[in-house]
Order: C-alpha cells, then structure tokens, then sequence
C-alpha cells in the first residue's frame, strides 16, 4: 500500500520493486573487529624508502640529460669518449629503469595482498590465506632491504664510473692543437 501512496513520477516504486528481489551473489564475511588492516611496519618502511626510489631515479634522469649534452656531433675519428658518454648513459638509462621496476614491485605487493585477503573474507575457514599474508609480507620486507641494498650498490657504481672517466665524459675529444706543433 506504500507504493500507492507515492505519486508515479517519483523513484520510489522502482526502489521498492527492487527491495522485493532477493539478493544473489558471493557470500563476503566481515572480518573479525571490522577492516584486515595493511602490515603497519611495513607501510612505514615502504614510505621512507618510496622517496629514494624516486630520488635516484629524478637523480640518474638529471644526470643522463647533462652527459647527454656533453656529447659532441658526430665525426670520424677520435669517438673514444663519445663511446664512454654513450655507455654512462646506457648505464643510468638502466639503473633508472631498474629503480623504477622497484614502484612496481611495491605496488605489486599491495596488490596480491589485497587480493589475499579478499579470499580470507571470502573463505575465512581456509587457515593457509592467514598464513600466506604473513609470508607474503614475511617477503616483502627482505624485498624491501634488497631494493635499500641495492639503491647503495647503483648509487656507488654510478659515482665510481662517473669519476674514473669525469675528463673524457666533459671533453670527449681531445684537442688536435698540441699535435700540430
């Protein structure tokens, strides 16, 4: 009688006729005390290293745009030091990619965890989804000390390479006037 009672032009009748259908679908259980929180230790540790991610690769982009620009046209002869610009580059070229790979490891990790704790949710009863976040996590923390390791590693690569051949990278040619005389 409540639906006769609303004039036909409001959104009630509809409402109603769908408040009279029963509900389908997959079942999802309410986790124990509300919401499966992140992995708080691990949140904190991914957002101090998250910003030297970042930094190394703002940092190799600088620098491979500055050698790049060292490099001279092209000439025949004397190309020692063009081929060592050329190989700095293809080195922060690579170290960039590979800290970039880096942001898409975490947000991989956030992924599959979420996905693994829908499936909790889902099937509270099966005890391996529970222990497979803890090992997933368990993962993602010596994941996180490899990148902090290696961010170190391509850091000090980078600056050795960069100082052992810093002449040849500023002046990549050297000046034929000496030779004339």
């Amino acid at each position: 009688d409540a639906a006769r009672a609303v004039p036909e032009t409001s959104i009630f009748p509809s409402f109603l006729s769908f408040l009279c259908h029963p509900v389908t679908g997959t079942k999802v259980f309410v986790m124990p005390g509300g919401m499966m929180k992140s992995n708080g230790s691990l949140v904190d540790l991914i957002e101090k290293v998250k910003p030297e991610i970042r930094t190394l690769i703002e940092k190799c982009n600088t620098v491979k745009m500055w050698v790049q620009l060292l490099i001279p046209r092209i000439e025949d002869g004397n190309n020692f030091g063009v081929s060592i610009q050329e190989e700095t580059v293809a080195e922060l070229r690579t170290v960039e990619g590979e800290a970039a790979s880096y942001l898409d490891q975490i947000s991989r990790y956030y992924i599959t965890r979420a996905k693994l704790v829908s499936k909790i949710a889902k099937y509270p009863h099966v005890e391996d989804y529970r222990r497979t976040v803890t090992e997933i996590d368990e993962k993602e923390y010596i994941s996180l000390k490899i990148i902090v390791s290696e961010l170190r590693n391509q850091y000090v690569t980078l600056h050795d390479m960069i100082l052992k051949n810093i002449e040849k990278i500023k002046r990549p040619r050297s000046s034929n006037t000496d030779a004339l005389y």
